[in-house]
Protein backbone atom coordinates (compact mmCIF):
# COMPACT_ATOMS: atom_id res chain seq x y z
CA UNK A 1 0.00 0.00 0.00
CA UNK A 2 1.62 3.45 -0.85
CA UNK A 3 1.75 5.90 1.86
CA UNK A 4 -0.58 8.38 2.31
CA UNK A 5 1.16 12.16 1.63
CA UNK A 6 0.27 15.07 3.78
CA UNK A 7 -1.90 17.63 2.13
CA UNK A 8 0.14 21.30 3.30
CA UNK A 9 -3.59 23.32 1.91
CA UNK A 10 -5.63 20.93 4.60
CA UNK A 11 -3.24 21.56 6.88
CA UNK A 12 -3.35 25.29 6.25
CA UNK A 13 -6.89 25.28 6.12
CA UNK A 14 -7.21 23.39 9.73
CA UNK A 15 -4.97 26.13 11.30
CA UNK A 16 -7.04 29.16 9.88
CA UNK A 17 -10.44 27.60 11.12
CA UNK A 18 -12.21 29.76 14.19
CA UNK A 19 -11.79 28.27 17.15
CA UNK A 20 -14.79 26.83 18.31
CA UNK A 21 -17.30 29.19 20.83
CA UNK A 22 -16.89 27.47 23.60
CA UNK A 23 -13.59 27.72 23.54
CA UNK A 24 -13.93 31.62 22.83
CA UNK A 25 -16.09 32.07 25.72
CA UNK A 26 -13.89 30.42 28.33
CA UNK A 27 -11.00 32.74 27.21
CA UNK A 28 -13.55 35.90 27.57
CA UNK A 29 -14.25 35.21 30.71
CA UNK A 30 -10.73 34.61 32.27
CA UNK A 31 -9.55 38.27 30.68
CA UNK A 32 -12.77 39.48 32.39
CA UNK A 33 -12.10 37.59 35.24
CA UNK A 34 -8.46 38.60 35.88
CA UNK A 35 -9.70 42.23 35.25
CA UNK A 36 -12.38 42.11 37.87
CA UNK A 37 -9.36 40.49 40.31
CA UNK A 38 -7.47 43.69 39.24
CA UNK A 39 -10.21 45.73 40.29
CA UNK A 40 -11.16 44.41 43.74
CA UNK A 41 -7.39 44.73 44.77
CA UNK A 42 -6.79 47.98 43.61
CA UNK A 43 -9.81 49.03 45.62
CA UNK A 44 -8.73 47.41 48.29
CA UNK A 45 -5.15 48.54 48.27
CA UNK A 46 -6.95 51.75 48.67
CA UNK A 47 -9.31 50.99 51.11
CA UNK A 48 -6.14 50.29 53.15
CA UNK A 49 -4.34 53.46 52.10
CA UNK A 50 -8.10 55.30 53.51
CA UNK A 51 -7.67 53.87 56.50
CA UNK A 52 -4.02 53.64 57.48
CA UNK A 53 -2.69 55.95 60.04
CA UNK A 54 0.94 56.38 58.09
CA UNK A 55 -1.58 59.07 55.74
CA UNK A 56 -3.66 60.68 59.11
CA UNK A 57 -2.93 64.07 58.50
CA UNK A 58 -0.53 65.66 61.19
CA UNK A 59 0.30 69.08 60.33
CA UNK A 60 -1.03 72.55 59.13
CA UNK A 61 1.67 74.32 57.28
CA UNK A 62 0.22 78.13 57.04
CA UNK A 63 1.79 80.66 53.85
CA UNK A 64 1.20 83.99 52.89
CA UNK A 65 0.51 87.92 54.49
CA UNK A 66 -0.97 87.11 57.85
CA UNK A 67 -1.67 89.70 60.40
CA UNK A 68 -4.56 88.78 62.03
CA UNK A 69 -4.81 84.42 61.02
CA UNK A 70 -2.80 82.43 63.77
CA UNK A 71 -2.70 79.06 64.61
CA UNK A 72 -4.81 79.20 67.50
CA UNK A 73 -7.49 81.35 65.28
CA UNK A 74 -7.32 78.05 62.61
CA UNK A 75 -7.45 75.29 65.04
CA UNK A 76 -10.49 76.51 66.98
CA UNK A 77 -12.45 77.01 63.92
CA UNK A 78 -11.12 75.08 60.56
CA UNK A 79 -9.86 71.89 61.91
CA UNK A 80 -12.88 70.44 63.48
CA UNK A 81 -14.19 70.53 60.03
CA UNK A 82 -11.84 68.85 58.68
CA UNK A 83 -13.00 65.30 57.53
CA UNK A 84 -10.89 62.47 56.13
CA UNK A 85 -6.74 61.81 55.99
CA UNK A 86 -4.79 62.47 53.06
CA UNK A 87 -6.41 60.63 50.56
CA UNK A 88 -9.57 61.16 51.56
CA UNK A 89 -10.00 65.01 52.60
CA UNK A 90 -12.44 66.99 50.15
CA UNK A 91 -10.27 69.53 49.16
CA UNK A 92 -13.44 72.04 48.60
CA UNK A 93 -15.15 71.42 51.94
CA UNK A 94 -11.44 72.37 53.37
CA UNK A 95 -11.36 75.89 51.60
CA UNK A 96 -14.57 76.09 52.77
CA UNK A 97 -13.55 75.32 56.71
CA UNK A 98 -10.20 77.67 56.11
CA UNK A 99 -12.45 80.65 54.80
CA UNK A 100 -15.03 80.06 58.10
CA UNK A 101 -12.26 81.84 59.81
CA UNK A 102 -12.52 85.28 61.49
CA UNK A 103 -10.75 87.81 58.90
CA UNK A 104 -9.75 85.08 56.18
CA UNK A 105 -11.10 86.15 52.78
CA UNK A 106 -10.22 83.40 50.81
CA UNK A 107 -7.96 79.85 51.10
CA UNK A 108 -5.99 77.58 48.70
CA UNK A 109 -5.63 74.14 50.24
CA UNK A 110 -2.58 71.91 48.63
CA UNK A 111 -1.65 68.36 50.28
CA UNK A 112 1.62 67.53 51.25
CA UNK A 113 3.02 63.94 51.11
CA UNK A 114 2.29 61.91 52.92
CA UNK A 115 0.73 63.84 56.06
CA UNK A 116 0.36 67.21 56.02
CA UNK A 117 -1.83 70.22 54.44
CA UNK A 118 -0.40 73.15 52.85
CA UNK A 119 -2.64 76.34 53.46
CA UNK A 120 -2.14 79.39 51.59
CA UNK A 121 -4.88 82.53 53.27
CA UNK A 122 -5.53 85.27 52.00
CA UNK A 123 -7.34 88.19 54.71
CA UNK A 124 -9.44 90.83 54.55
CA UNK A 125 -8.18 94.02 54.79
CA UNK A 126 -9.92 96.69 56.09
CA UNK A 127 -10.91 99.80 53.94
CA UNK A 128 -14.24 100.88 55.98
CA UNK A 129 -17.10 100.63 58.26
CA UNK A 130 -20.35 99.58 57.09
CA UNK A 131 -23.27 100.86 59.33
CA UNK A 132 -26.27 99.36 58.66
CA UNK A 133 -29.56 101.59 57.44
CA UNK A 134 -32.64 99.54 58.73
CA UNK A 135 -33.31 99.16 62.43
CA UNK A 136 -33.33 95.32 61.73
CA UNK A 137 -29.67 95.86 61.02
CA UNK A 138 -29.03 97.75 64.22
CA UNK A 139 -26.18 96.86 66.12
CA UNK A 140 -24.95 94.58 63.21
CA UNK A 141 -21.91 96.67 61.76
CA UNK A 142 -19.59 95.00 59.54
CA UNK A 143 -16.94 96.07 58.03
CA UNK A 144 -15.77 96.80 53.87
CA UNK A 145 -12.39 94.83 52.97
CA UNK A 146 -9.80 96.62 49.63
CA UNK A 147 -12.34 94.64 47.21
CA UNK A 148 -15.48 96.94 48.41
CA UNK A 149 -16.79 92.95 49.88
CA UNK A 150 -18.74 93.21 53.27
CA UNK A 151 -17.20 91.10 55.84
CA UNK A 152 -17.91 90.12 59.46
CA UNK A 153 -15.50 90.31 62.51
CA UNK A 154 -14.63 91.72 66.12
CA UNK A 155 -14.44 95.13 65.55
CA UNK A 156 -12.11 95.03 68.42
CA UNK A 157 -9.54 94.41 66.86
CA UNK A 158 -9.17 97.13 64.23
CA UNK A 159 -6.53 99.18 65.41
CA UNK A 160 -7.26 102.17 62.92
CA UNK A 161 -10.05 104.33 64.69
CA UNK A 162 -10.42 106.94 61.84
CA UNK A 163 -12.42 104.44 59.90
CA UNK A 164 -14.55 106.20 57.38
CA UNK A 165 -17.98 104.80 57.95
CA UNK A 166 -20.30 103.98 54.89
CA UNK A 167 -24.08 103.84 54.53
CA UNK A 168 -26.33 102.75 51.99
CA UNK A 169 -28.58 100.44 50.69
CA UNK A 170 -27.44 96.41 50.32
CA UNK A 171 -25.11 96.04 47.64
CA UNK A 172 -23.80 99.01 47.25
CA UNK A 173 -20.64 98.46 49.36
CA UNK A 174 -18.32 98.36 46.30
CA UNK A 175 -19.71 101.58 44.83
CA UNK A 176 -19.64 103.59 47.86
CA UNK A 177 -15.96 102.83 48.19
CA UNK A 178 -15.37 103.75 44.57
CA UNK A 179 -16.89 107.00 45.22
CA UNK A 180 -15.53 107.49 48.64
CA UNK A 181 -12.02 107.35 47.01
CA UNK A 182 -12.77 109.89 44.36
CA UNK A 183 -14.60 112.30 46.63
CA UNK A 184 -10.96 111.91 48.96
CA UNK A 185 -9.22 113.30 46.01
CA UNK A 186 -11.44 116.28 45.11
CA UNK A 187 -11.70 117.60 49.04
CA UNK A 188 -7.51 117.05 49.60
CA UNK A 189 -7.28 120.80 48.89
CA UNK A 190 -8.89 121.64 51.58
CA UNK A 191 -6.96 119.23 53.85
CA UNK A 192 -9.95 117.94 55.40
CA UNK A 193 -10.94 114.18 54.99
CA UNK A 194 -14.58 112.23 55.02
CA UNK A 195 -15.72 110.34 58.71
CA UNK A 196 -18.69 109.24 56.93
CA UNK A 197 -20.21 108.54 53.53
CA UNK A 198 -24.29 107.88 52.89
CA UNK A 199 -25.86 107.00 49.88
CA UNK A 200 -29.78 106.96 49.81
CA UNK A 201 -32.10 104.17 48.05
CA UNK A 202 -33.44 107.25 46.15
CA UNK A 203 -29.42 107.58 45.18
CA UNK A 204 -28.81 110.82 47.20
CA UNK A 205 -25.10 111.05 48.42
CA UNK A 206 -24.75 112.90 51.90
CA UNK A 207 -21.28 113.05 53.57
CA UNK A 208 -19.88 114.10 56.65
CA UNK A 209 -16.19 115.23 57.37
CA UNK A 210 -13.67 115.47 60.11
CA UNK A 211 -14.00 119.19 60.69
CA UNK A 212 -17.58 118.33 62.00
CA UNK A 213 -18.98 119.72 58.67
CA UNK A 214 -21.78 118.33 56.58
CA UNK A 215 -22.10 117.94 52.58
CA UNK A 216 -25.36 117.15 50.76
CA UNK A 217 -24.19 116.00 47.46
CA UNK A 218 -27.40 115.32 45.29
CA UNK A 219 -28.02 112.71 43.32
CA UNK A 220 -26.32 112.30 39.66
CA UNK A 221 -23.91 109.66 38.22
CA UNK A 222 -20.63 109.48 40.17
CA UNK A 223 -18.20 112.02 37.26
CA UNK A 224 -21.25 114.40 38.15
CA UNK A 225 -21.17 114.51 42.15
CA UNK A 226 -17.89 113.91 41.96
CA UNK A 227 -18.04 117.49 39.84
CA UNK A 228 -20.22 119.26 41.83
CA UNK A 229 -17.58 118.81 44.90
CA UNK A 230 -14.48 119.75 43.06
CA UNK A 231 -16.41 123.10 42.06
CA UNK A 232 -17.49 123.47 45.49
CA UNK A 233 -13.54 122.88 47.06
CA UNK A 234 -12.24 125.54 44.16
CA UNK A 235 -14.62 128.36 45.34
CA UNK A 236 -15.32 127.39 49.05
CA UNK A 237 -12.39 129.66 50.78
CA UNK A 238 -13.15 132.51 48.61
CA UNK A 239 -16.89 132.56 50.22
CA UNK A 240 -15.87 131.61 53.74
CA UNK A 241 -13.33 135.04 53.50
CA UNK A 242 -15.90 137.05 52.70
CA UNK A 243 -17.14 136.92 55.75
CA UNK A 244 -13.81 137.03 57.51
CA UNK A 245 -14.04 137.33 61.73
CA UNK A 246 -12.32 140.47 62.80
CA UNK A 247 -9.18 138.99 62.56
CA UNK A 248 -9.35 138.07 58.91
CA UNK A 249 -9.77 134.25 59.18
CA UNK A 250 -12.30 132.58 57.34
CA UNK A 251 -15.60 131.30 59.06
CA UNK A 252 -15.65 127.84 59.85
CA UNK A 253 -18.07 125.45 57.78
CA UNK A 254 -20.87 124.22 58.63
CA UNK A 255 -22.76 122.87 56.07
CA UNK A 256 -22.98 122.78 52.04
CA UNK A 257 -26.13 122.06 49.98
CA UNK A 258 -24.18 120.86 46.18
CA UNK A 259 -27.64 120.08 45.09
CA UNK A 260 -27.87 123.41 42.81
CA UNK A 261 -27.30 123.51 39.35
CA UNK A 262 -25.55 126.73 39.41
CA UNK A 263 -23.96 127.11 42.84
CA UNK A 264 -24.43 125.78 46.73
CA UNK A 265 -25.62 127.50 49.39
CA UNK A 266 -23.60 127.55 52.52
CA UNK A 267 -24.25 127.71 56.41
CA UNK A 268 -21.27 129.68 58.04
CA UNK A 269 -20.51 129.67 61.67
CA UNK A 270 -21.29 133.38 63.21
CA UNK A 271 -22.69 134.04 59.99
CA UNK A 272 -26.86 134.52 60.04
CA UNK A 273 -28.86 135.19 56.90
CA UNK A 274 -31.80 136.40 58.93
CA UNK A 275 -33.12 139.92 58.81
CA UNK A 276 -31.98 141.84 61.93
CA UNK A 277 -34.68 142.10 64.46
CA UNK A 278 -35.56 146.12 64.85
CA UNK A 279 -34.71 147.64 68.31
CA UNK A 280 -38.23 148.43 69.97
CA UNK A 281 -39.04 152.04 70.83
Amino acid sequence: MAPRTRNPANARARAAAPLPLDVRLVDATATTVFALAAVVLLAAGLAWLARSPAFTLRAIQLEGDLQRSNLASVRANALPQLVGNFFTLDLDRGRAAFESVPWVRHAVVRRVWPNRLAVTLEEHRVAALWQPQGERDAGNERLVNLQGELFEANLGDVEDENLVALAGPDGSSAQMLAMRQRLDAALAPMATQLTLLKLSSRGSWHAELDSGAELALGRGNENEVVARTERFVRTVNIASQRFADAEGRGRELLTADLRHPDGYALRLRGVSTAAPVAPKK
